[in-house]
């Protein structure tokens, strides 16, 4: 069972938002999935190791002190564990307050509709859902006494995954759908190598003093001003438009554009599936 209470109740057939992949029935190495919720260690002390919203697995925990591995680099360290919250389902958060989920959703790579799930840091069993908009807004999570969830009195869910999929398609009364968990989003390592541009050899000439035989010549160890592909291209064309004078060439395109066959488009309206939300 669950230690977060009645959390997930079965894998919903439907993936609008991610959870993970994880059976929902099992903790398994989801519990070792934190997110960090402060640099470490602080910019004043040194260039920090690990930067609030990474994404780090727990290899081993030591009292106050965790062993971690970014999801980023794949480099290992130690963290204090109250500079890093546990996450479960992508979109769970433990621990995490009003003001920290708000600095979490603002972290450049979440969108509007970009959301999560935080537990109350002061009394277990106690969430609010945070979504990110022209501002973030917070809404409380109540609880029945049979256990279901609900936001508005009028729709009640069985589990807060139920509650996610349906804020998910529609917003009804949030101030947007769900769109996708806080820090989704895979932001690659500042240090990743960048791949460089292109760069293309340009030799300046002017067309009209080059010699025909340089055009259609095919010979590619020549050492010609035009490359081998263009000139291939350039001695397939004149091959198959069966005329080696251009003027004959153009001529012959006005005699057959009177022949040309346009096709008349098609104005019927197209068959639209809408959703009205």
């Amino acid at each position: 069972m669950w230690r977060m209470g009645n959390v997930m109740r079965g894998l919903s057939t439907r993936e609008k938002v991610n959870t993970g992949n994880h059976e929902p029935s099992v903790k398994g190495s989801e519990d070792d999935m934190v997110v960090v919720l402060q640099d470490y260690p602080s910019p004043e002390i040194s260039e920090p190791i690990y930067k609030m919203g990474e994404k780090l697995k727990v290899v081993a925990q030591e009292a106050c002190w965790w062993r971690v591995r970014s999801l980023q680099t794949g480099k290992e360290n130690y963290i204090p564990n109250n500079h890093v919250a546990k996450v479960y389902h992508g979109w769970l958060f433990e621990g995490v307050e009003r003001q920290k989920a708000e600095e979490l959703l603002c972290l450049p790579g979440n969108r509007v509709g970009s959301f999560l799930v935080r537990e109350s840091a002061r009394e277990r069993g106690l969430y609010s859902l945070s979504v990110k908009h022209r501002i973030v807004k917070h809404y409380r999570i109540f609880r029945l006494d049979n256990s279901w969830y609900y936001i508005s009195p009028r729709l009640t869910f069985q589990c807060l995954e139920d509650m996610v999929n349906h804020y998910s398609d529609f917003a009804d009364g949030l101030c947007c759908a769900l769109t996708s968990p806080c820090l989704s989003a895979t932001i690659p390592p500042s240090d990743a190598p960048q791949a460089a541009p292109p760069v293309l050899m340009r030799r300046n000439f002017d067309w009209k003093k080059i010699d025909r035989n340089q055009l259609v010549s095919t010979d590619s160890c020549s050492d010609n001003m035009v490359s081998y592909g263009v000139r291939n291209s350039i001695a397939a064309y004149l091959s198959f438009s069966g005329s080696q004078n251009p003027t004959q060439t153009k001529s012959d395109n006005r005699k057959k554009k009177s022949k040309s066959v346009y096709a008349i488009p098609d104005n019927s309206p197209m068959d639209i599936d809408c959703d009205d939300f």
